[in-house]
């Protein structure tokens, strides 16, 4: 099957992360950390080490040891848990040694995205674990914070799961909208090859289905255009005819109301993806704590 989803995945670059430490501090710090400033001698430095008080699959490591670095270069960061390591209450993930004010400035910044992409990996973790010996890959999906989403889907990795479309740009998904507006699953279909041909493209391309009708629809006029089947919302039974008259013909996508008690029975009809947007929209984020030695 070309599913072309490895060709998708997009490491953090330098210039996304520098961006993002760079706009996170203007936020945070403004003018200046008054607070260190004012009680915090200049030349003052600190070790602290990161606590782990929830269990959790971490995640956002690699990126605190670069912001941490943005504020002092002669940081000493000694990592003792990597990103994607199950951590239990009571882990030490990394120590951090550095000037004091700099430690301080940096603090919250590295908590926030470590609670948030840690919450994210473990969840993803779950669900993925919940589908171990299926042959179904877990996806996530574009329900992301907005500006944030390479950090979410970062997270979704460290978490074991697989990224779906970054955005509009890099897969076509037509979903029910685009359907119900463009006049019919053949109509779309067929735009969508045109549209790619004139413009020279070859995305991936999945079509939403509603009802077996709209599968053997896509079936019949999607061949060498079509690379994915949604199929939205199918109930088990539904599901699993689906998957047998699809064959090997397309890859096959269950979508709609995945949660962790749903997501093995879908998996055992055989579908080839499922795709769940709780994983960057419903997670709890991780209580972790950076704390100093004295």
């Amino acid at each position: 099957m070309d599913y072309r989803l490895s060709t998708l995945i997009q490491e953090p670059t330098d210039l996304q992360i520098n961006d993002f430490i760079t706009r996170a501090f203007r936020e945070d710090v403004g003018e200046g950390d008054h607070t260190s400033l004012a009680c915090i001698p200049e030349d003052a430095r600190t070790k602290a080490r990161l606590l782990v008080k929830s269990d959790c699959v971490l995640a956002g490591i690699t990126l605190a040891e670069r912001i941490f670095k943005s504020v002092d270069e002669s940081v000493e960061f000694n990592l003792m848990m990597p990103d994607g390591t199950r951590a239990k209450y009571g882990d030490v993930a990394f120590t951090v040694e550095c000037n004091s004010r700099a430690l301080l400035q940096a603090e919250r910044l590295s908590l926030n995205a470590m609670q948030r992409m840690s919450g994210i990996a473990t969840l993803s973790r779950e669900f993925v674990d919940k589908i171990e010996g299926t042959s179904a890959k877990l996806l996530d999906t574009r329900k992301t914070t907005p500006l944030l989403r390479f950090l979410e889907k970062w997270a979704v990795r460290i978490g074991g799961a697989t990224n779906y479309r970054f955005g509009l740009y890099d897969w076509i998904m037509v979903k029910d909208n685009h359907v119900d507006a463009c006049g019919g699953i053949t109509q779309a279909i067929q735009s969508v090859a045109d549209y790619q041909a004139k413009n020279g493209l070859n995305l991936g391309f999945t079509i939403e289905t509603r009802n077996l009708d709209e599968v053997r629809e896509v079936m019949e006029v999607g061949k060498g255009i079509v690379t994915q089947i949604m199929l939205d919302n199918f109930d088990l039974k539904t599901t699993r005819e689906a998957v047998e008259l699809i064959g090997e013909t397309f890859n096959t996508e269950a979508s709609g109301g995945v949660n962790l008690d749903t997501v093995r029975p879908i998996a055992e009809t055989g579908v080839d993806y499922i795709s769940v947007g709780a994983l960057t929209h419903s997670y709890h984020s991780k209580d972790l704590s950076l704390k100093v030695i004295k």
